[in-house]
């Protein structure tokens, strides 16, 4: 009679035991896991035809290799990360100082003017600077520079109409031409200007400086610190 109850109770635990869940496969292979593998497959091997050991140290590389390429992308990341905070840091610095970029539109703040610099590619007989209002396409203004060397050949614009008369404040286009082995030439500019703040790249997007009235650019493209 005292069977019975005993027979219950494990009647009962065997109804209520839950089934384990299997631990989720793992897809790749660890290198405790391919040193097991290496080791089986040497044990288990043919004594007639054994594993030559040019086979044996291919199959070591090939992981070595894939391990070592993903720790090199984990380096390089974290290094990329660390890159990007320091530029960010030294761009910080720069906020409320001008600085001098590769462009092709500089901002006129009132009693202000537009200065920059020309990057001639030889020496030239007449170099030019023409002032385009960037909202309104009008030209107020060609700056004749003369002769010029080459190389980096500074410019400045006062603000004023070719009547003399002082423009409207704005967003001024800057484009400069140079006769150069006797052809009319366009040349690349450096415009100067000021910085507004800095903001922080995400993914490949690196840091960017953000100018006063004008669109970002990479901290990497400044030229020089005013």
């Amino acid at each position: 009679m005292a069977i019975q109850p005993a027979l219950s109770t494990y009647s009962n635990l065997t109804h209520t035991t839950k089934p384990t869940t299997a631990a989720p496969k793992k897809d790749s292979l660890g290198q405790a896991a391919f040193l097991k593998l290496m080791t089986t497959q040497m044990t288990h091997q043919d004594p007639t035809k054994p594993m030559e050991n040019g086979a044996f140290l291919t199959q070591i590389a090939q992981f070595g290799t894939v391990s070592g390429i993903q720790d090199l992308q984990k380096s390089f990341g974290e290094f990329a990360a660390s890159i990007n905070s320091s530029q960010a840091l030294q761009a910080t610095s720069l906020v409320g100082r001008h600085v001098s970029a590769p462009g092709s539109k500089g901002l006129l703040q009132a009693g202000g003017n537009i200065s920059g610099n020309i990057n001639l590619t030889g020496s030239a007989s007449s170099v030019k600077v023409k002032i385009t209002n960037a909202a309104t396409g009008e030209v107020v203004q060609d700056v004749d520079l003369g002769t010029q060397s080459e190389g980096k050949v500074p410019f400045s614009w006062d603000g004023t109409n070719s009547n003399g008369v002082m423009t409207s404040p704005g967003v001024y286009k800057i484009e400069a031409t140079a006769f150069v082995d006797g052809k009319n030439t366009g040349m690349t500019t450096e415009i100067d200007s000021k910085v507004e703040s800095v903001s922080m790249g995400s993914g490949t997007n690196g840091v960017k400086v953000n100018l006063v009235g004008l669109d970002s650019i990479n901290f990497s493209d400044i030229k020089q610190i005013l």
